[in-house]
């Protein structure tokens, strides 16, 4: 696993620096999910694709930006699936972005995550990995090239932010209420639109709720769950926070069928979740 980490933060730095420089315009493709792929997206997972297949352990590779998983070593017990770089469509007005990292054993289900990671490319270069049984743990890069461990990362029991996605008009009543009781709870707004950038936010500020709902045009919702969803999952609940996808106790208990699967999918500490099944039901 410590290769596997290692392997990470090369990633994080070779990525960094070409987000620096890399032409920021559109491919004339579109990834498995029918997102028209910037040029910055595919020579992200051309950066990972390359750094990991020098390792022995790493048995195959799943992407947002591959239509089928890759293999690698027949032999080897992991799978890594990842999102190469999250948000990038907002690099052209310089906000932060990410990428993000699950870490699977032998079978792409949820049980079998072992560990999760997610890099953030802003002001500075933040590294955040999370293994079974150890909460979560921020690293940043240091003048030197090394990242330095910060400190590990908790959620509150309540926190004060709400970052809520997809569009409104395609939200059920069910989620906008819900919504309106925060706000009149007095939580601040904090969505950029870059999913790593907002739950990294709520983990370091130490508490709130980020949520992309079913929609009327996305009812199975639009985040990837083998890439996006279960490892930010793994994380917020090794964190002392709580996860759903609106009915369920935790994210933990979907079936994932396919690579590119998606779900409706809510992350934060629990007070929020609590408060989220009152108005969604109790957990299934």
């Amino acid at each position: 696993m410590n290769e596997i980490f290692e392997t990470i933060k090369k990633i994080a730095v070779k990525i960094g620096e070409e987000i620096k420089y890399a032409d920021l315009g559109y491919t004339d493709h579109a990834n498995a999910t029918g997102d028209t792929q910037l040029k910055l997206d595919v020579r992200s997972d051309d950066i990972i694709t390359a750094e990991f297949a020098n390792l022995a352990c790493v048995k195959a590779l799943v992407s947002e930006e591959k239509e089928d998983m890759l293999a690698l070593n027949e032999n080897a017990k992991f799978i890594v699936a990842y999102d190469p770089l999250d948000g990038s469509s907002l690099v052209d007005v310089n906000f932060s972005i990410g990428s993000i990292f699950g870490i699977y054993e032998n079978e792409l289900t949820p049980q079998n995550l072992k560990a999760a990671a997610y890099v953030v490319y802003g002001p500075r270069l933040e590294l955040v990995i999370c293994e079974e049984g150890t909460a979560p743990a921020l690293y940043r890069l240091g003048r030197d090239g090394e990242f330095k461990f910060i400190k590990n990362l908790a959620l509150a029991q309540k926190g004060k932010l709400n970052a809520t996605g997809a569009t409104q008009k395609g939200w059920s009543e069910t989620h906008a209420k819900f919504i309106r009781e925060l706000f009149l709870q007095g939580y601040r707004l904090r969505y950029s639109g870059a999913m790593v950038s907002d739950l990294h936010q709520i983990l370091l500020k130490g508490g709130g709720l980020f949520s992309y709902p079913a929609t009327s045009d996305a009812p199975k919702g639009k985040l990837r769950a083998l890439f996006e969803v279960l490892p930010f999952a793994f994380i917020y609940e090794r964190a002392g926070g709580a996860t759903s996808d609106g009915y369920s106790a935790t994210l933990f208990d979907m079936k994932v069928e396919k690579i590119h699967q998606t779900t409706p999918c809510f992350f934060g500490s629990k007070d929020e979740i609590n408060l989220l099944h009152k108005f969604y039901g109790n957990a299934k």
